[in-house]
């Protein structure tokens, strides 16, 4: 199991403590200093079942910078999406974990966490 955390959330926080206090076995990967790559986003958002914008920060400055608000969210559009999530690695949306099974969740809640966990 990995999770993909911004140490500065207090939701990464949490789940990382949940996580402990089940005595679950992770690795943690500071998405901000280690960027996943494009292929690493596509296969990440192919074990969440999700499309880019549905992981994308869209009140971030860099997303209005962007002007991701005006970007199409179809499959024509979906590579500028993953490319714009690798260049700029702030608009993630996180925590993301990716279990053991081949899934992911975006573990923003308890109850994600221990979705994963379940796993």
């Amino acid at each position: 199991m990995e999770i993909w955390i911004n140490p500065a959330c207090s939701k990464c926080r949490s789940a990382v403590d949940l996580l402990d206090a089940e005595g679950a076995e992770y690795t943690v990967r500071r998405y901000l200093e280690d960027v996943p790559s494009p292929d690493e986003i596509r296969a990440v958002l192919d074990r969440l079942g999700l499309e880019p914008w549905d992981i994308t920060r869209t009140q971030e400055a860099a997303a209005k910078e962007l002007g991701l608000g005006d970007w199409p969210r179809d499959a024509d559009s979906r590579e500028r999406w993953v490319s714009a999530l690798a260049e700029h690695p702030k608009l993630i949306q996180r925590p993301i974990i990716t279990a053991d099974d081949g899934s992911a969740v975006v573990a923003r809640t308890d109850e994600a966490v221990r979705d994963a966990l379940s796993r």
